[in-house]
């Protein structure tokens, strides 16, 4: 699920991509800002999907191996418990996914051995010869082998994850929501029947949240020259041209946080941007960006534009 630093995270690559094009009509971009976050749905449901197809895969290997011209007695009883793993079962049933698959039209025929691979590195685990020694499995033991699958197979195979590196431009980042929704849909699935299991949310709250991203981009764009000049007004002593485009969007977006946001707390707002700009903006910028951001919204206090609702808001 995508939580509100990275709801923030996908608003600053939204604006980034702004000042560098040309065409600056909003509406594509705010468009292409809930592309970007659907796309991590997308992705959360080829993932699920590539666990199912490798279960598939199970038992083509198995009949493959069966149709040898002389196979062996260990060819002839090669498993496919895998394909009847109770997890994959019950994700194969469940509503929310067989809809997912439908409307994002989820289809691997771009990649076709990808679950050959997939498989081929798995039978070589010693996890999935203790998932074949369970003569009493259950949807918990079952989970075990999946997850290895995921974690230990899918996002640390370097030709895996440049499949999906291609195929989802923002993988780098968004893999690690994704780590998240798989780890919250196995703990979800309790048993074999469809109403006993959900899929994990994208959104914590999709109307919130969505109005979130949207009124975020849009003020922060339709204030810019303003907040722009707020900056100014508190960096006279650092030539503009060395401030980091990232920097003025973090600050910009911090500001329109400050004024328009009346439900979010200013610590939370300052706290967010610092944060962020760790992992986004250079090393120093943390600091910069906290002196700055200090002073402006002191000033901001003084002009009565920080107006917050909810005890201790303003703190």
């Amino acid at each position: 699920m995508l939580n509100r630093r990275q709801l923030r995270v996908k608003v600053l690559q939204t604006l980034y991509a702004y000042h560098q094009a040309e065409n600056k009509e909003l509406k594509s971009f705010e468009k292409a800002l809930i592309n970007h976050i659907e796309s991590v749905n997308e992705m959360y449901f080829y993932t699920l999907s590539l666990l199912i197809l490798v279960a598939d895969y199970s038992s083509t290997d198995a009949e493959d191996r069966a149709n040898k011209y002389l196979p062996s007695a260990e060819d002839l009883d090669a498993p496919t418990k895998l394909n009847q793993n109770l997890f994959i079962d019950a994700l194969r049933n469940q509503p929310a996914y067989q809809q997912g698959i439908k409307d994002y039209k989820v289809n691997w025929n771009f990649e076709p051995s990808i679950d050959k691979t997939i498989f081929s590195l798995l039978k070589a685990a010693p996890e999935y010869a203790s998932f074949l020694q369970i003569s009493d499995h259950s949807i918990a033991s079952d989970k075990d082998v999946i997850n290895h699958i995921f974690r230990k197979i899918i996002l640390k195979t370097p030709s895996i994850e440049q499949i999906f590196e291609e195929k989802f431009i923002n993988w780098s980042v968004d893999k690690e929501v994704l780590k998240g929704m798989m780890a919250k849909t196995l703990k979800n699935f309790k048993g074999t029947s469809p109403q006993e299991n959900s899929l994990a949310p994208l959104l914590q709250d999709e109307q919130e949240d969505r109005y979130f991203v949207l009124e975020l981009l849009k003020k922060t764009i339709n204030h810019q020259d303003e907040y722009l000049k707020l900056i100014d007004t508190k960096t006279t002593n650092w030539d503009s041209d060395r401030i980091a485009l990232m920097d003025v969007l973090l600050m910009q977006m911090a500001i329109t946080e400050l004024v328009h946001f009346k439900e979010i707390p200013v610590k939370v707002t300052i706290n967010e941007y610092i944060e962020i700009s760790k992992d986004y903006s250079t090393p120093k910028s943390n600091s910069f960006i906290n002196g700055i951001l200090d002073k402006i919204l002191a000033d901001l206090k003084k002009n009565k534009r920080v107006l917050k609702v909810g005890r201790g808001l303003l703190n």
